[in-house]
């Protein structure tokens, strides 16, 4: 099943500025992970924001919650998630 995942990361101000890049750090090879597993497609940033846009194959909506609660930037993402299917135009 694919996802359209877009991930705004809003830091508290008086955040501990090295645990936040700890955190990206370790996302940012989490990710990368995901994505040699075929799960993570694709990922865009948004230009001006700490933001993206991503497309993931998952099984269901519940790999796709744990996948992303387990996200060490998770406890500062706000996430939009759009189910997406095939239109029947497309080959």
């Amino acid at each position: 099943m694919l996802f359209q995942v877009q991930i705004t990361i809003q830091i508290p101000y008086g955040a501990d500025r090295a645990e936040v890049e700890k955190l990206s750090a370790a996302e940012i090879e989490q990710v990368k992970q995901l994505q040699r597993d075929g799960k993570w497609l694709h990922i865009w940033r948004v230009a001006g924001k700490w933001a993206n846009t991503s497309i993931l194959d998952l099984e269901s909506g519940d790999e796709l919650h744990h996948l992303l609660s387990s996200l060490p930037l998770f406890p500062y993402m706000k996430v939009d998630v759009i189910p997406l299917c095939h239109h029947p135009a497309s080959l």
